[in-house]
């Protein structure tokens, strides 16, 4: 509950805040015969001052939104960054790892079924977590985005497919719960999901989001998912609660997704 709690007064100020400003831009539009209608473009510059009254309202707002945002939750021993890595980096499998754990028990609550991994973009991290207090605001800067978790199943032989998306792409998208193998010339060593080989004819529940499902970063595979459920919570959300739960953030580069030297 105190979670529930802590992100309903963060929405509840920043909605006030925001009709705070509506109301105070506002004009009167009793007379309704408008003559003329011109199109005026305006340069907005540093030289403009802010309206005194408007910025004596706001103030308090501003100072409570701050505050909820700048609470310490958790601390990071070390920078956490999404380029330490080739495949697999800190910041990357911090998220992936974050979203198996927030997001599990709230669709084994729904569905009676697990998640088996989780598959993520590694574009969606915008931002570092820096060596220190992590807060609230460090989720707004890590996932700006206000994408929600979703949890699709796929069908074994599609989800080859969704390897060999990230074997051509070459890129550290986050993963947790699946490890890929590679060889020394880029081809496909072994999966395992669940530290089970994996069956092209079994069906898998993957975590990921919104954004992706509908087909961004070209991962178009998900359009033969055999089911979709959304479980109405944003990843955004997921790290603050995580952050809430965990006193401080272990994370490093691992075999998850890795090539072979020999």
């Amino acid at each position: 509950m105190a979670k529930v709690r802590y992100i309903k007064i963060l929405k509840i100020q920043l909605f006030v805040t925001f009709i705070t400003l509506c109301s105070c831009i506002s004009f009167s539009t009793s007379d309704k015969n408008f003559l003329v209608i011109e199109n005026l473009q305006l340069t907005v510059e540093n030289s403009y001052a802010l309206d005194s009254t408007v910025e004596k309202f706001i103030i308090p707002y501003r100072s409570r939104i701050n505050t909820i945002l700048d609470s310490t939750l958790a601390y990071a021993p070390i920078d956490i960054t999404k380029t330490d890595g080739a495949l697999n980096t800190t910041a990357g499998n911090l998220l992936a790892d974050i979203v198996l754990a927030q997001a599990t028990p709230i669709y084994k609550k729904r569905t009676s079924k697990k998640i088996d991994f989780v598959l993520l973009n590694h574009g969606g991290i915008r931002s570092i977590i820096s060596k220190g207090n992590v807060s609230s605001r460090t989720a707004y800067e890590i996932m700006p985005f206000e994408n929600n978790i979703v949890v699709v199943q796929l069908k074994g032989t599609t989800v080859l497919e969704l390897i060999d998306y990230l074997i051509h792409f070459n890129k550290p998208h986050p993963i947790a719960g699946i490890q890929v193998v590679l060889n020394n010339d880029n081809s496909l060593n072994r999966v395992t999901i669940g530290n089970d080989a994996i069956d092209s004819d079994k069906i898998y529940t993957v975590a990921t989001s919104d954004y992706l499902v509908k087909g961004g970063d070209d991962m178009v595979f998900f359009k033969n998912a055999i089911s979709t459920t959304s479980i109405d919570y944003k990843i955004r959300t997921a790290l603050i609660d995580y952050f809430i739960r965990i006193d401080t953030l272990h994370t490093q580069i691992d075999n998850r997704f890795y090539r072979l030297n020999r």
